[in-house]
């Protein structure tokens, strides 16, 4: 008997967090600079809910898997400035589930800007229950002795990994990229490349798989590590891209050579901001008035920048780039924009 091809996400349960699909624009004044590439932005980063951002679509399927088992709180981790952490608190109590953030000290930075803005403030306001590791300690296990105690107590946690990158997260960008096509059909506009940032490697995992299931040969998916180096960044996409995959079609696998990754605009390290960021940043905000986010969007478009002025991409080439929101992170970096 051949296996079902699932395109329709009918299989698996979704809980509702967008309005509907998320607009793709021109970036009109910006393209007049890019030597003949055009660059268009899907508005990830404009949603309904907690200031929007790539998070929601993951979180729209861990939802529901959660409340398909039982579970009755949500827990999960992150760094300081994780904008995961901020919507998953956002999600789960529309969801009406209890929730609990592991908080890890994953950047190098220190002080009120850093530790006490931008995402934790937000926090404070939802009223998350937020552990704060001290520096050192080791998540892992800190996040398997919560899950006992709070099992203990009569709870039923729900373990969500970090950025909301196992195999049912990524079936939010598998549909992201039906969005996608849906959406270039309907305009007559017809996308030669879709750029993302890779951190946890989910966003892009999902994108190919969906690729993949299209059957569509035309189109590149790209991203721009801003965490990893290449051959970490790529071999745990690749695993990502099979489990979603697996889920939905066991006949089809993508190779390690459909994962293209650039590594060469982390700068000194996660989270560390560079002067190419920086001005990717400004140059946007001060052309489209659209901000890029300091940590993930800024570094994946200062690479997409720069490459297209190095002749990278071809001329007329149409480039969608996701902007996968993580907006409030630019007030915990203020220091990184004074002139």
């Amino acid at each position: 008997m051949d296996t079902p091809t699932f395109n329709t996400f009918n299989s698996f349960p979704r809980f509702n967090l967008l309005d509907g699909p998320t607009n793709i624009q021109s970036l009109t004044r910006l393209n007049k600079q890019l030597n003949g590439v055009e660059v268009y932005v899907k508005r990830d980063d404009v949603m309904g809910m907690g200031l929007g951002g790539n998070k929601l679509r993951k979180l729209e399927y861990l939802i529901a898997d959660a409340k398909q088992q039982g579970a009755d709180v949500l827990i999960t981790s992150g760094g300081i400035q994780s904008n995961h952490a901020r919507l998953t608190a956002v999600a789960a109590g529309y969801a009406g589930l209890d929730y609990e953030l592991v908080l890890t000290h994953a950047v190098p930075l220190e002080g009120l800007e850093h530790d006490k803005n931008g995402n934790i403030l937000l926090e404070q306001i939802l009223g998350a229950k937020v552990h704060n590791l001290p520096k050192g300690t080791d998540a892992k296990i800190f996040i398997e002795d919560r899950i006992n105690t709070l099992k203990a107590s009569g709870k039923k946690p729900y373990l969500i990994s970090l950025g909301g990158s196992s195999a049912i997260g990524c079936l939010g960008y598998v549909n992201c990229f039906n969005e996608i096509i849906g959406q270039s059909n309907q305009s007559g506009v017809h996308f030669s490349n879709i750029i993302v940032p890779n951190g946890s490697g989910g966003t892009q995992a999902g994108l190919v798989a969906g690729l993949k299931l299209s059957g569509l040969s035309n189109i590149s998916i790209l991203s721009y590590s801003v965490l990893s180096q290449l051959t970490t960044a790529q071999a745990i996409t690749h695993k990502k891209a099979n489990a979603v995959l697996n889920l939905l079609n066991p006949e089809l696998k993508i190779g390690q050579d459909e994962i293209l990754i650039d590594p060469h605009f982390i700068g000194e390290a996660y989270g560390i901001p560079t002067t190419a960021m920086i001005g990717a940043v400004k140059l946007l905000a001060r052309t489209e008035g659209i901000f890029l986010d300091p940590v993930y969007s800024g570094k994946a478009f200062a690479g997409l920048l720069a490459d297209i002025h190095a002749g990278k991409f071809t001329k007329g080439d149409k480039t969608l780039f996701i902007l996968t929101g993580g907006i409030p992170g630019l007030f915990a970096y203020r220091s990184a924009f004074e002139e």
